[in-house]
């Protein structure tokens, strides 16, 4: 393994400094340089493929580091490469050149990196545009103001060309604001309260409201001139999500691996970075400096460079079974926004305070907007997860559904349709009706969450109705189902996920199973008052779990005959030093029935969906 670290770029970096972390970014930057196309305008990094044009993925290539480079650049840190980017610059705009870009059409990739752009010019105009000869300028100009008349996505990308006409405005271009206004009042119109949004007319929240929705928000509101009474709602909404956000970090600096783009990493940490560079003390400085710094080691600390040191797509190893679409060998380097945080002064509070280092959650937290219940287990965090649905992305009901998720555990993305007895099933129940192929909750009927608890409502099949409670007991949670069905079906429900190199053992018993590693024990234990389950550990297919490339899982199998049944059991993973002690008592039937009825609609649930 520690071979494979030391193609990490941070690998051995102390992250503790604005020194290391200049030296940090340099160092991912490194890399790249040979990859460079001749023109200086690409950046071609492998052979796979998005479902975007190869020129458009060269230009991601090219443009997403500068999410780092700008502020080290701003910041005073050294960089050697200044000429290869203002080269860059002026070759990939010029519709003559052959390392043109291309033209930039609604909805088009090139419309992403735009935004890396604006943001260098803004920050760093020495470097990038004072260099450029008048007719490069020019050349440069047109481009982005052409990207900035066509149609965006709904969600986060309507701050494109927000992020343009900053960086426009920074070189004495001018800007028509008014024609971005409905722009923005789209954006602000996607605030679900709480200092939440939602990526779009969709029922996802996930990290993209941190590291795109409140980074693209913090960015306008300190670099925007004018603007004050929107410049105040960001800032107000970002104070008011960052608690929450804090919970979604581990003691070790681990982020919550939940729904997609999670090949970004150390993304993550952008809105701390975020906050800092808009001069919001949201939480104290020491607070977003840990926090932040923390989740930088993490990664340092985990195989996630190719041999010559270019971040890998996947997540704690290469994974390719988890990426998206739209992840090109490219699209990784969107961690780079991490690095925010370079263009302070020395004398920001944020390097002169000491780091404090994450704590976890304190206690269960119900967080209504995301519509989830979160807990700290021996300072990891496991997130129960009821009403988000993405039937869009790739496993998408994996990346979103599943009843719980965990800093230290990971989830699973199967590598195709397992039959039962293959599939990993980690937090999930997996019902089939022939004996080989499975259903799992992937859209909900209806999602409540209360103190503590969550509740759904699901149906695989038409004549197939379940209703999911899931409830915290730390380290424990329960999960009870109500099945009403019509068919009679094969049942298996799975733990968390656990490594498998390490397994020292494991049992299989008539209604638990086991397994011990030699840091952690995952257990799921059967509580069904009348459908009795067997335990079983399945030994996944490899890489489809995200921390661990081989890894197992315990489970129980039973069946169901046509009629009413419950299912229940309950569930802990955890470092072998926590004590988890046997689970508490099952709530019961007319328990479950006032937690549901008193519990309130999950907001990512309850809001429509409207298209793109």
């Amino acid at each position: 393994m520690s071979d494979y670290l030391a193609a990490n770029p941070l690998h051995g970096n102390p992250l503790a400094t604005k020194a290391d972390l200049q030296r940090a970014m340099r160092d991912l930057f490194t890399p790249l340089v040979p990859h460079v196309s001749p023109g200086r305008a690409r950046v071609k990094l492998g052979a796979t493929a998005a479902h975007f044009d190869p020129a458009a993925a060269e230009l991601e290539g090219f443009a997403r580091p500068l999410w780092g480079l700008a502020p080290l650049a701003a910041g005073g840190g050294a960089f050697d490469h200044s000429p290869l980017i203002r080269a860059g610059l002026s070759t990939g705009s010029d519709p003559r050149h052959d390392e043109f870009w291309g033209e930039v059409r609604d909805r088009d990739q090139r419309m992403v990196e735009t935004a890396a752009l604006g943001f260098a010019l803004a920050l760093a105009p020495r470097e990038t545009w004072d260099g450029l000869a008048p007719a490069a300028q020019k050349n440069l100009v047109a481009w982005l103001k052409g990207a900035m008349t066509c149609e965006p996505y709904r969600n986060n990308w309507n701050f494109f060309p927000v992020m343009v006409a900053l960086g426009l405005e920074q070189v004495g271009q001018r800007v028509n604001w008014t024609k971005l206004e409905p722009r923005l009042a789209l954006l602000e119109n996607l605030d679900i309260g709480g200092g939440w949004y939602r990526d779009g007319p969709t029922r996802q929240v996930e990290h993209y409201i941190a590291f795109a929705m409140h980074f693209y928000g913090l960015i306008y509101a300190r670099l925007r001139r004018g603007d004050d009474a929107r410049r105040i709602r960001l800032i107000e909404r970002a104070r008011a999500f960052a608690p929450d956000y804090r919970d979604w970090f581990a003691a070790d600096g681990a982020a919550l691996p939940f729904g997609r783009s999670l090949t970004y990493r150390f993304a993550h940490g952008a809105f701390w970075a975020a906050l800092a560079f808009a001069d919001v003390e949201a939480l104290p400085w020491g607070e977003i400096k840990g926090l932040l710094l923390a989740n930088l080691r993490w990664w340092r600390d985990r195989p996630i460079g190719d041999r010559d040191g270019v971040l890998s797509v996947g997540y704690a190893t290469p994974n390719l079974l988890m990426s998206e679409e739209y992840n090109s060998p490219g699209s990784p380097y969107w961690a780079a926004k991490a690095f925010t945080v370079l263009a302070l002064p020395d004398d920001h509070p944020f390097w002169t305070e000491p780091d404090v280092p994450p704590a976890g959650p304190a206690g269960i937290r119900s967080q209504p907007q995301p519509g989830m219940v979160i807990y700290a287990c021996g300072g990891d965090v496991v997130a129960l997860s009821s009403g988000q649905q993405n039937l869009a992305m790739r496993r998408g009901s994996e990346k979103y559904a599943k009843f719980a998720y965990a800093t230290r555990y990971g989830f699973s993305v199967e590598s195709a349709d397992e039959p039962l007895g293959k599939a990993a099933l980690d937090s999930m129940l997996g019902l089939s009706d022939d004996g080989r192929y499975y259903r799992i909750r992937e859209a909900c009927a209806d999602a409540r969450i209360g103190d503590g608890l969550l509740y759904s409502r699901w149906t695989p099949w038409p004549d197939v109705d379940i209703e999911t409670w899931l409830i915290a007991a730390p380290p424990w949670h329960f999960r009870v189902h109500r099945v009403r069905t019509g068919r009679t079906l094969s049942t298996a429900e799975g733990g968390f996920a656990i490594d498998r190199n390490r397994i020292e053992s494991q049992s299989e018993e008539a209604r638990a199973a086991r397994v011990v590693t030699s840091d952690d024990i995952t257990t799921i234990v059967d509580l069904s008052p009348t459908a009795r389950r067997h335990g079983a550990v399945v030994r996944a297919m490899p890489n489809t779990n995200l921390l661990f490339p081989r890894s197992a899982v315990p489970q129980l199998h039973g069946g169901l005959s046509p009629g009413d049944h419950v299912l229940a059991c309950a569930v802990v993973a955890a470092r072998r030093d926590v004590t988890s002690g046997p689970p508490p008592a099952l709530p019961t039937p007319g328990e479950l029935d006032t937690m549901r009825d008193r519990a309130a609609p999950v907001a990512a649930w309850s809001l429509p969906e409207t298209g793109t």
